[in-house]
């Protein structure tokens, strides 16, 4: 059993996806990341980093509990244990590998600095929200690239590097404008595709169930918001 500590932003949906399309049996833990409960001593002994998504597996390494954090770092782990969605060897796993790296580097780091900068921050950061804009816009191209020459991102076969990666790029038209779609038919293609198979429509659902659990950002304290986004007496130029 899988026990999977959650709400539900995108790095989160990622490993929701996985177990189900793996099979593997779970049980969800919300965590109210806007009600900083990712703070707590508690949860802060399975990931000292103060973020989700967690899991214990109950039959880890050596058959014995083992935690692990980082949605990448869980998609490879889960990929190793099942033998699923990831080549045991050769460059089909280095394949897909890369595109993990380029979703954990560029596209939730670019993504995620955009919408923070485009929602939560003051008015008057231009700047921050052009330049990210810019890098959401060039990771775009380099992905609708890619889709041109594979119907994967890690090669011929749907892999992790898809399911790290559809989260994010499932809501393109959302934080860029629906006219935006028209410019990366690859990726909206891609996006379908990956949006009607059965496990991401039993994935998605159970991410819905999750998010009525937890506190939403626009229902959170200012002091709580403060302290996830690092501002206010939480920054360090405090």
């Amino acid at each position: 059993m899988i026990d999977l500590y959650a709400m539900g932003s995108p790095n989160v949906v990622k490993i929701y996806i996985a177990l189900e399309e793996m099979g593997l049996p779970y049980t969800v833990h919300p965590v109210d990341v806007f009600g900083e409960a990712q703070f707590s001593p508690e949860f802060l002994k399975l990931n000292p980093n103060a973020k989700v998504p967690v899991i214990v597996d109950s039959d880890g390494p050596g058959g014995k509990p083992y935690t692990i954090f980082e949605s990448g770092a869980i998609l490879q782990y889960l990929a190793d244990k099942t033998g699923k969605f990831l080549a045991k060897d050769g460059a089909a796993r280095y394949d897909a590998l890369q595109w993990i790296m380029v979703q954990m580097t560029a596209v939730g780091p670019m993504f995620g600095q955009y919408v923070h900068f485009w929602r939560f921050a003051p008015q008057g950061n231009d700047y921050a929200l052009d330049r990210y804009r810019t890098q959401v816009r060039r990771t775009l191209d380099i992905i609708e690239r890619r889709l041109s020459e594979s119907p994967y991102l890690g090669g011929a076969e749907y892999s992790i590097a898809d399911i790290a990666t559809f989260p994010w790029l499932r809501a393109t038209g959302m934080f860029l404008g629906k006219e935006v779609e028209a410019e990366y038919p690859k990726i909206m293609a891609w996006v379908a595709g990956i949006a009607a198979r059965p496990a991401i429509v039993k994935a998605l659902a159970a991410v819905d169930d999750v998010r009525g659990k937890v506190t939403q950002f626009d229902q959170a304290a200012a002091d709580a918001m403060d302290r996830v986004f690092g501002r206010g007496k939480y920054s360090a130029a405090a």
